[in-house]
């Protein structure tokens, strides 16, 4: 166990710093300097490279990539180009917000993918069964850039229940959470039917029907607790997804986590922000993929004797 552990960080950090690395070439790469966003057009040059060198953008890439992860070992994730804030302060303060969306939705995907993925396995081939599949494939095909602006018509500016956008109390909670777990329960869903229809066949399933076991109790009891890893995968997949932020549902409902951070420090050229905010959305991945993988160890015993 303590070996599988020391792999697992060591991998964490090899995958940490090529992503670290990854993220530093390209944004140095692509097109657009974060000098001309901030001065305009119209400065002049002796400006420019008096901000550039204020900045320390007029030294070597080399140069720039030693200090960037010298600060990182150092646990400094520098400061933004624009607001001269600590990455780390500004990525404390959109934390949060994603974090509070991602379990909304996360857990409204969960209270209607179970309990739906269950009964159209129960009930397979029969009307229940597909009406339950075609509602999740039309959820899944329905982008959230257009399910979001939908919700906030009709519930927003025609019923006035909810407001229309920002972080306003509770209600603004709502119609984000909508959006992102709509669409995460009709994948889950259809991962749900299939684990379960894959087990019922199962001989520990046909013994406790045999045992004279409540149909309900051997559905719900032996074969959903035995599907779960494949459901546990898919669930740490979509948190992994949704605490790195969900970036067109937070940008249309104006939501203050890290997706519109993400957004708005890329149309700035803000460099140490956009690597600090997908390094926190890579080590968010790598944290609960390895979470995980130890969870697999206490939900099926094979996978402990093989270790």
């Amino acid at each position: 166990m303590a070996e599988r552990i020391l792999v697992r960080l060591g991998s964490a950090l090899l995958v940490m710093l090529g992503v670290s690395t990854l993220v530093f070439l390209l944004l140095h790469l692509v097109p657009g300097d974060p000098v001309e966003v901030m001065l305009g057009e119209g400065a002049s040059a002796a400006d420019r490279e008096t901000l550039r060198a204020a900045l320390g953008l007029d030294r070597p890439v080399a140069v720039q990539y030693r200090d960037y992860l010298l600060g990182l070992a150092r646990l400094d994730l520098g400061v933004s180009l624009h607001t001269r804030q600590p990455v780390g302060d500004l990525l404390a303060e959109r934390i949060g917000p994603t974090f509070t969306l991602a379990v909304a939705a996360l857990t409204l995907a969960i209270l209607i993918a179970l309990p739906l993925g269950v009964l159209a396995a129960q009930f397979r081939g029969r009307a229940l069964d597909r009406w339950t599949m075609g509602c999740s494939l039309l959820g899944a095909a329905i982008p959230n850039f257009w399910l979001g602006p939908l919700l906030i018509l009709v519930f927003s500016l025609w019923l006035g229940w909810t407001p229309v956008s920002g972080q306003e109390g509770p209600g603004s909670l709502i119609l984000p959470a909508v959006t992102l777990g709509t669409g995460l329960a009709a994948i889950l869903a259809r991962m749900v039917r299939s684990s379960v229809l894959e087990v019922l066949g199962e001989d520990y399933v046909r013994t406790a029907h045999a045992k004279g076991v409540a149909p309900a109790a051997v559905l719900w009891r032996h074969a959903l607790g035995n599907a779960w890893l494949p459901i546990l995968t898919l669930i740490a997949l979509q948190l992994g997804a949704l605490l790195g932020g969900a970036v067109i549902t937070e940008t249309v409902f104006a939501w203050p986590g890290l997706g519109s951070l993400l957004i708005e420090s890329i149309q700035s050229r803000d460099y140490p922000v956009v690597q600090g905010v997908l390094l926190l959305v890579s080590l968010t991945y790598l944290s609960i993929n390895t979470l995980t993988d130890f969870a697999y160890l206490i939900l099926d015993p094979r996978i402990r004797m093989e270790h």
